[in-house]
């Protein structure tokens, strides 16, 4: 169980919000598409680590993709917002359970705790 993964010197762990860019052939037509949400896992070890990403698409349906790390269709990695630091599990299936909303409370929440830790330890 692994906490976090690198990917081209990008650095990203489990509770990160990051944008995968993965590149998708039609035909003779190359094209990329972006697929942005929560990292909820990351799994195995060495060249066949994989993760996976959870967003919530349209009418709050969940959509979860799960990307090689080691594939040659995985252009580039953009971390958007970093959630690592308040994460105490390897694997974040209890989000499925929550709305965007209640997920964003925990973040804020961490966030919180995290900076309370930092100004005890300042005085």
């Amino acid at each position: 169980m692994a906490l976090k993964a690198v990917h081209n010197k990008i650095d990203f762990g489990v509770g990160d919000k990051i944008k995968v860019h993965q590149k998708i052939t039609e035909g003779e037509k190359e094209k990329t598409q972006v697929f942005e949400g929560i990292v909820i896992g990351i799994k195995n070890r060495g060249e066949n680590k994989s993760f996976t990403v959870r967003k919530m698409g349209v009418q709050a349906v969940g959509i979860e993709r799960i990307f090689p790390l080691s594939s040659p269709l995985l252009g580039k990695i953009e971390v958007v917002k970093q959630g690592t630091r308040g994460v105490r599990r390897a694997k974040l299936y209890y989000i499925r359970d929550k709305s965007s909303q209640e997920i964003d409370k925990i973040f804020s929440r961490a966030k919180a705790k995290i900076k309370s830790k930092e100004a005890s330890k300042t005085k």
